[in-house]
């Protein structure tokens, strides 16, 4: 549990449960895990290890970071927290390794009732398509044994056309795919959009060296090398909206 009690994270819960708007509330809850350690391959299972389900507060990847803050925004106690937890993760909730939620785009297809892919609607005709075998490197073989290859399309603005208006449509608490160019791969990073008055960042579990920790970039700068973005969107519901599936 790192720097959490389960007194403390309840409390912090039940606060951010005051605050109506979604992505207000994602911004309350991941700005108390700026400054905790990255650390990649916390979740325990492959396909010859039984899978767990891990709650692990002390390091994370920026994968793990949005799981947990996506599910504290809908709970209010410990048990709602891990209740949540495993119906983001698991397809269905199904805690296994074939079940895990490995792509970004797996978010919005196995948890659609709550959250949605907005990139088409803010990036518009500069929205870009494309149809990839998702697990399916270039020479054939898979990134993640065990895992069947999966046809997806993929929607994503192309960071040449984030310009003010693109920009100018993301909100505090969107989640933020960065796209990979690679054969087999949706995002290569995720995060969470920040906008402070005028000033807008990127809230990420950085891997770099130097870093290695929940920080806040400056996201034009972040983004503006890189190959472009693939937004979502929580929808609009109260507490316990995984836990009434």
């Amino acid at each position: 549990m790192g720097q959490w009690s389960v007194e403390t994270l309840e409390t912090l819960m039940r606060e951010a449960g005051s605050i109506d708007e979604p992505g207000d509330r994602i911004e309350f809850l991941s700005r108390r895990f700026l400054g905790m350690l990255y650390q990649e391959s916390t979740l325990i299972g492959d396909q010859n290890r039984e899978e767990v389900l891990v709650i692990n507060l002390e390091a994370l990847d920026c994968f793990t970071f949005i799981d947990y803050v996506e599910a504290m925004r809908l709970s209010s106690s410990f048990s709602e927290f891990r209740e949540s937890l495993r119906k983001i993760r698991y397809r269905g909730g199904v805690v296994s390794f074939e079940n895990r939620n490995h792509f970004f785009t797996d978010w919005v297809k196995f948890n659609r009732d709550h959250i949605e892919d907005i990139t088409d609607a803010i990036g518009l005709c500069n929205t870009r398509s494309v149809s990839k075998i998702l697990n399916l490197k270039e020479e054939g073989t898979c990134f993640l044994a065990g895992i069947e290859p999966v046809h997806r399309e993929i929607k994503y603005i192309p960071s040449s056309s984030l310009d003010s208006q693109v920009v100018g449509g993301l909100k505090t608490g969107d989640y933020i795919g960065i796209y990979s160019e690679l054969d087999g791969l949706d995002v290569s990073h995720v995060g969470i959009f920040i906008r402070v008055g005028s000033s807008s960042f990127l809230r990420h579990a950085s891997s770099k060296k130097e870093i290695r920790q929940v920080i806040d970039e400056a996201f034009m700068e972040y983004v503006r090398n890189k190959p472009g973005i693939i937004i979502l969107r929580v929808k609009v519901s109260g507490k316990g909206a995984y836990l009434a599936d």
